[in-house]
């Protein structure tokens, strides 16, 4: 998103971590700007009951948790690497004056902002349709769609059942269940326990999203 050697220049430092481990908590005070080099991270919030609420998968070359840096307010939502990754931090203050020193990375940066925010308001519509065939169907056109999330080699589908699970409120059951009838629909691909999406539907997807 930022070019990392911009982010060097200004100061930014490397953080490496293996996957599970936490990048920063709920709650605690935002000190830096994160951007993802390799690997993935899941932005989340826990239950009290250890149940995890899936906000967001960020995958390299983006950034995460940066409302803080603009508000001041502590993190809303904790990120935890969920695979071994690699992450430049950059202290808030020096973002702030890499910002106003490029206002073109300034504009981009708010179009970020502003697609994540998107994917919010389609999901809690999607949400309050109420028909769990209805959410992972679309929710899985709408990755297909942005190419989020999908293997460009193989058309895998790079999220487990869970972390659907996790990203909509429904059961794992429920997901499961969904996915093997989408599989009778021939809307997906399940080999090995793993879900693909068949060519046409990557192919339909780029044709509406041209």
């Amino acid at each position: 998103m930022i070019p990392a050697s911009l982010l060097i220049q200004q100061g930014a430092t490397y953080r490496k971590l293996a996957a599970g481990e936490v990048v920063f908590n709920e709650g605690s005070p935002a000190a830096y700007y994160h951007q993802l080099i390799t690997g993935r991270v899941r932005w989340c919030n826990i239950t009290e009951d250890g149940k995890e609420i899936l906000h967001r998968i960020v995958e390299a070359g983006e950034s995460f948790g940066e409302f803080p840096l603009f508000d001041g307010a502590p993190y809303a939502a904790s990120a935890i690497a969920d695979t071994p990754c690699t992450i430049l931090k950059l202290c808030v203050p020096s973002f702030h004056e890499l910002l106003r020193r490029n206002p073109d990375i300034h504009l981009a940066f708010t179009s970020s902002l502003v697609q994540h925010l998107r994917f919010k308001f389609f999901l809690t519509d999607l949400l309050a349709q109420n028909n769990p065939e209805t959410v992972i169907s679309k929710l899985i056109s709408y990755f297909n769609q942005q190419g989020k999330f999908i293997c460009q080699d193989c058309h895998r589908l790079l999220l487990t059942r869970q972390q659907l699970a996790n990203m909509t409120g429904l059961r794992v059951e429920t997901v499961i269940r969904v996915i093997k009838h989408m599989e009778k629909q021939a809307r997906v691909n399940i080999l090995k326990g793993k879900v693909f999406i068949p060519a046409e539907e990557i192919t339909a997807a780029v044709n509406q999203v041209g």
